[in-house]
């Protein structure tokens, strides 16, 4: 976000403003621009209108941090444009070791866990994304089927760079493509997503109590999936 490398805020007013068959956003007026020094085109007017609202939502000094919606912008412009075929090898991939596919033996209570909240998932993506994927107990790696890689392959290499851009950073926050095409696709509200993505550690939690750190995990990865999530729905709408 090359604009924001000035100290304070420099600017009155933030709009979204239509740009041929895209939107821009601009500050009085100047059209925004990436990090990268690329023009920030953006694929719909819902998008731009939630990005000009962090611009025109800071202080006196501008906050990169608080500004997801452009942050995840000009990742699609900067770094998953030009990088497009290892963005979709790298996401892809995590079918390979998805979370949910790695399961505990022991004890009982988590065991129940992981069945009810991530089987549920392993079944609509083997029944509405023809992506069955095999379970396993532990860390032994299990051999997942080819088709269903090459399925979740083609799933992912479909998105354009901004829909690829969330569903990636969904994937890297919840460690699981399954969870975050769950949410992709309506299946799952982000909410529910990091739940079970954090099932594990909520177990354990329970049982032994929560430290800071881990406090402060849990919230990064709910900010992190609640922003990746509203912005794969901005893109929809």
């Amino acid at each position: 976000m090359s604009d924001t490398r000035a100290a304070g805020r420099f600017y009155k007013e933030a709009a979204a403003v239509a740009h041929r068959d895209a939107f821009q956003v601009a500050l009085d007026g100047r059209p925004v621009k990436t990090p990268g020094g690329q023009p920030l085109l953006l694929p719909g007017e819902p998008l731009a209108v939630a990005v000009a609202a962090e611009w025109a939502a800071q202080g006196e000094k501008i906050q990169p941090a608080t500004m997801p919606m452009m942050q995840l912008a000009c990742t699609a412009v900067d770094r998953v444009g030009p990088s497009r075929g290892a963005i979709v090898r790298e996401t892809a991939n995590y079918g390979g070791n998805d979370l949910l596919c790695y399961r505990a033996d022991d004890p009982p209570d988590l065991v129940k866990r992981q069945a009810e909240a991530w089987q549920p998932v392993l079944d609509w993506l083997a029944d509405e994304m023809g992506a069955p994927l095999a379970c396993t107990v532990g860390v032994t790696h299990v051999v997942q089927p080819a088709a269903a890689l090459e399925r979740l392959r083609a799933c992912v290499a479909a998105y354009d760079d901004f829909q690829l851009t969330g569903v990636a950073q969904l994937t890297q926050v919840l460690g699981s493509l399954a969870l975050a095409l769950a949410v992709e696709r309506g299946r799952l509200n982000w909410g529910d997503a990091a739940a079970a993505s954090l099932l594990d550690e909520t177990f354990q939690s329970e049982r032994w109590g929560e430290d800071k750190e881990a406090r402060e995990r849990r919230r990064a990865i709910h900010g992190e999936a609640e922003a990746a999530a509203r912005f794969l729905e901005l893109l929809g709408d």
